[in-house]
């Protein structure tokens, strides 16, 4: 497992880290894409859709745009979401056919999903949001582990824009 880079690290962390408060002032959180630059120091927001197909068509146009203006070299995007344990994570298909969703499932459990894509590779991880204390309303989540996939072409991906070429040649280093 390769870790984030320190330069992207120190951009999300506090990100991370904002979404806890959220939930712990018994907020939710809004599906949302942080577009940014780590050489420029810079963060946009897109807010995503949530509406059916939306996020992977409306909404990723929409980053993608907000990447290309921004000049950006990282999308990290925060949402709610709604998982298996681990132990059935391998019955996921036959949950589906019975329950229609995840979610409908008894098996369901509540999650926050972090993706970060760069041009060295995604990075994904989810942590297990839990009740705060005896609070219904307030909830948190623990530390999320992220885990590096080289390459990531399905759904909400592929958002960064080409590298801009610079003027001094191939831009190769020696």
């Amino acid at each position: 497992m390769s870790a984030i880079p320190e330069a992207y690290w120190e951009m999300i962390a506090p990100l991370i880290e904002r979404g806890r408060v959220l939930l712990e002032a018994g907020e939710s959180l809004h599906p949302i894409a942080f577009v940014g630059s780590s050489e420029k120091r810079t963060i946009g927001t897109v807010v995503l859709s949530t509406a059916a197909g939306d996020v992977q068509d409306t909404s990723a146009e929409q980053v993608r745009r907000a990447a290309y203006r921004l000049d950006a070299d990282f999308v990290f995007t925060i949402m709610e979401a709604w998982g298996l344990p681990p132990e059935k994570a391998n019955k996921y298909q036959a949950i589906l056919e019975q329950y229609g969703s995840i979610e409908a499932s008894p098996f369901a459990v509540d999650l926050v999903s972090f993706a970060l894509e760069t041009r060295q590779g995604s990075w994904v991880a989810q942590a297990e949001v839990k009740p705060k204390g005896i609070s219904k309303r307030k909830k948190t989540f623990g530390e999320p582990r992220f885990r590096l996939f080289a390459e990531s072409a399905e759904g909400f991906a592929a958002l960064l824009p080409p590298p801009v070429a610079t003027s001094q040649g191939s831009g190769a280093l020696h």
